[in-house]
């Protein structure tokens, strides 16, 4: 059994924000793959289903970003399972719009969501989908930048990435996740 885990922020009006790309992907890949409807549980939305034949817990965080841990405590100790089972899919300034990378621990790189996760399960050990939405010119725009809806000219984009990570859950199921990012890559190449 694996944990994803999607991060964001749940208020309604931020639904389309750089920040929610974790609650978009987890959306299309349960749409996709015919999950269960979601429900609230362990302070968050959860859903189950089956991804390349390996039963997959979603959840959504409903804490808001910054409070993220406390849902995905909750659920890691109730399921009993370890740090390498949890997948966090999240948004990333490092990367430019339309890349996805897959990468297991390391630091939090100043995302807030992913540092209340460490602090509250006591360990970075995971994997992560790092979602690009880009950086603002600007240290000083990033809270404004990341709580920006996603630009209509990005949009398309997006929507393509979202498809190609739904499409290509599988392989993370099987931890390939070099394959995982070829599959993402070339399903959007002509996307931009």
């Amino acid at each position: 059994m694996l944990l994803w885990v999607g991060l964001g922020n749940p208020e309604p009006g931020m639904a389309r924000q750089r920040h929610n790309a974790g609650f978009m992907a987890l959306d299309a890949i349960a749409h996709r793959h015919g999950f269960s409807p979601w429900r609230q549980r362990f302070k968050g939305l959860l859903a189950e289903g089956t991804v390349g034949g390996v039963k997959v817990i979603a959840l959504k965080p409903q804490t808001y970003m910054n409070d993220s841990g406390e849902a995905v405590q909750a659920a890691l100790a109730f399921y009993k399972l370890e740090h390498g089972a949890i997948t966090v899919f999240h948004d990333e300034m490092d990367l430019v719009p339309g890349k996805v990378r897959v990468k297991r621990g390391g630091g939090a790189a100043g995302h807030n969501g992913l540092r209340s996760i460490d602090r509250l399960t006591g360990s970075p050990d995971y994997w992560r989908v790092r979602i690009g939405v880009g950086h603002p010119e600007s240290r000083v725009r990033v809270v404004g930048y990341v709580l920006g809806d996603i630009p209509k000219a990005d949009q398309p984009l997006m929507s393509a990435v979202l498809e190609a990570i739904a499409d290509s859950a599988p392989l993370l199921t099987e931890n390939r996740a070099e394959d995982f990012m070829t599959r993402v890559a070339l399903l959007t190449q002509n996307a931009a």
